[in-house]
């Protein structure tokens, strides 16, 4: 009895035919041009699944584990989201209509960003700069700021930099020039 075959494996019997194991079914042929094409097909086969071998070993040897940066928190994407705005800034001692005009710049600012209540106190504070900056640390150690409304945050902002009677002459004044 003949050992069994192997894939690629040939051999040639006694009638100069070859028998041949190719994908997976044993070939017996008197063709011997077929037979020799057949082999080299195998060798070739062989070949390169050897090299698609190496190439895998080479590629894994080689890859390269990226640096993922961490997610952006909610928090970072509402800062990008705010700054791509361009909010402006308030430095603090001003007149009333600069501080006027600031809060109301903000304001569409947050009401078009659609934000929560907190959202807008935390984007509006962050454009608070130099002796405003330090406005809004004092208040945030006399009140709790985690649960402030906007509303709060903009009637605290009032009582700091809105001189009413300014802002009630200057009222008067334009309604004369209507």
């Amino acid at each position: 009895m003949e050992p069994a075959l192997e894939p690629g494996d040939w051999d040639v019997d006694s009638d100069a035919s070859l028998v041949f194991m190719y994908d997976g079914e044993v070939l017996d042929t008197s063709n011997k041009v077929l037979a020799l094409y057949l082999l080299e097909q195998q060798r070739e086969t062989d070949r390169l699944q050897k090299q698609i071998a190496r190439f895998n070993q080479i590629l894994q040897d080689n890859v390269v584990t990226p640096q993922e940066n961490p997610p952006l928190t909610k928090e970072d994407s509402l800062h990008k989201r705010f700054r791509r705005m361009k909010a402006p800034e308030f430095e603090g001692p001003a007149n009333s209509i600069e501080a006027d005009t600031w809060l109301l710049d903000i304001q569409i600012i947050l009401d078009f960003m659609g934000l929560t209540e907190q959202e807008k106190i935390r984007c509006a504070s962050l454009m608070l700069k130099k002796d405003a900056q330090h406005w809004w640390m004092t208040v945030q150690v006399r009140r709790n700021v985690t649960t402030m409304s906007w509303q709060d945050f903009m009637i605290e902002f009032r009582a700091m930099y809105y001189n009413w009677e300014i802002l009630t002459a200057q009222q008067n004044e334009f309604n004369i020039f209507r």
